[in-house]
């Protein structure tokens, strides 16, 4: 059972550790993309490099949640660890909740608006 423990353990580790690396390097690629193609202009790459930090945040944010949760449940299932983790899990939750809307500008449950372009008479497929 310590083998298992021991495990686990190491596997929350590791995928805690994958999160903050999914962070550091998308924040170091959204800054390198900011700084170096600026194609946009300034409004749009400022906000384009705001969404692709806020993406690497969320996907990290997944990564440390999904680490807590292994580690909580598999190696010490207390239930204080239990009540430590819901708070964890609430407190990121909310601020993946706020980093999606802050990218995609709209709530994780509302549907994505598509856009349709115009098609132009007298083109068909073929």
């Amino acid at each position: 059972m310590a083998y298992y423990r021991e495990l686990m353990e190491g596997i929350g580790i590791t995928i805690d550790a994958a999160g903050v690396l999914v962070i550091v390097v998308g924040a170091l690629l959204s800054t390198w993309r900011f700084l170096f193609r600026r194609q946009d202009g300034p409004e749009g790459s400022y906000k384009r490099y705001r969404q692709d930090l806020g993406r690497a945040i969320l996907l990290g944010l997944e990564f440390l949640v999904a680490g807590d949760i292994i580690r909580t449940v598999a190696v010490a299932p207390t239930l204080e660890n239990v009540f430590i983790l819901g708070l964890i899990v609430l407190i990121r939750t909310f601020l993946s909740m706020a980093l999606q809307l802050e990218v995609e500008g709209r709530w994780p449950w509302q549907r994505a608006v598509e856009v349709r372009t115009p098609s132009r008479p007298g083109k068909t497929r073929g």
